[in-house]
């Protein structure tokens, strides 16, 4: 009997999420990070770097949408927009449906994944391949990119990996500066800030090093069924507008698969075992 393929995530070393594999469609090792493409029975294909399940075909929406709709939401009105990692195409294809934003800087570290997005994920990648005139794309160091302006942007994205490797400088006190300082005086960052289920200390630590930084900081969650627990947060910062009572626009882009005016506020009513757990109060 032939045993069966598989690839499997480690939400930490106690918890993780098994694959099945139909085939490995690509593998490389850059200079920065491990990258395979494969094809998996359930959620079709998919990107893994160093290990870690980064976007599907079938659920990519789930992620890109709520990353991407949330802050440029909660903004009255949002033109400059810097997402920095996000080199699958995926975060930018959302941002690019707004057309109040006349300008996206989107900067990821590793040009292997723009080259393998728009091979492999066209549909993900599909801003990468038309780019709009809005659309500046770059590859390097994103947290160089963002030191060279002040006073710019109007909203930060930090759509990155896990704080390993090329990403571990984005989760950082330093970094949160720059950001702050690129920002305006009504700038929104945010960052994907992993599971508060299986990485509870990492959400804490993202959640006490932003609020050292910017005046306001809420969590908000999405279910994103590839990574290992399903439930992931994400970490707004915010020198103006809280989410919980500023209300947002109302020309969200049409159609949607997850987003909508409800959810905008609801994905900030937390449960109270994430409420501990900013507070560094640990359930699991």
């Amino acid at each position: 009997m032939t045993k069966e393929k598989t690839v499997t995530e480690w939400g930490n070393p106690a918890t993780g999420l098994t694959l099945k594999i139909t085939g490995v469609l690509h593998e490389e090792q850059t200079p920065y990070q491990h990258i395979q493409i494969v094809d998996t029975l359930q959620y079709g294909r998919m990107m893994i770097l160093d290990g870690v399940f980064q976007t599907s075909v079938k659920d990519e929406w789930m992620y890109h949408e709520m990353i991407a709709h949330v802050p440029l939401m909660l903004h009255p009105n949002p033109q400059r927009v810097l997402i920095i990692g996000g080199g699958d195409g995926g975060c930018a294809r959302e941002v690019c449906r707004h057309a109040c934003v006349t300008s996206i800087d989107l900067c990821d570290i590793d040009q292997r994944v723009y080259d393998l997005s728009k091979e492999y994920f066209p549909s993900i990648a599909s801003a990468l391949l038309n780019p709009p005139e809005k659309l500046h794309v770059h590859t390097g160091d994103g947290i160089a990119f963002a030191k060279q302006f002040e006073d710019y942007y109007d909203v930060i994205i930090i759509d990155c990996s896990d704080p390993v490797g090329p990403g571990e400088g984005l989760f950082t006190r330093d970094f949160y500066r720059n950001a702050f300082r690129a920002l305006k005086k009504d700038g929104i960052l945010v960052q994907q800030s992993e599971s508060p289920i299986v990485q509870q200390p990492l959400v804490h630590a993202v959640y006490e090093a932003m609020g050292d930084v910017f005046p306001l900081v809420r969590m908000y969650y999405s279910h994103v069924p590839i990574y290992p627990v399903c439930m992931h947060s994400f970490m707004m910062a915010s020198k103006k507008y809280d989410p919980l009572k500023d209300e947002a626009r109302t020309d969200c882009p049409q159609p949607m698969k997850y987003y909508n005016r409800d959810i905008q506020k609801s994905a900030f009513i937390l449960p109270e075992f994430v409420k501990e757990c900013l507070k560094g109060n640990y359930s699991f």
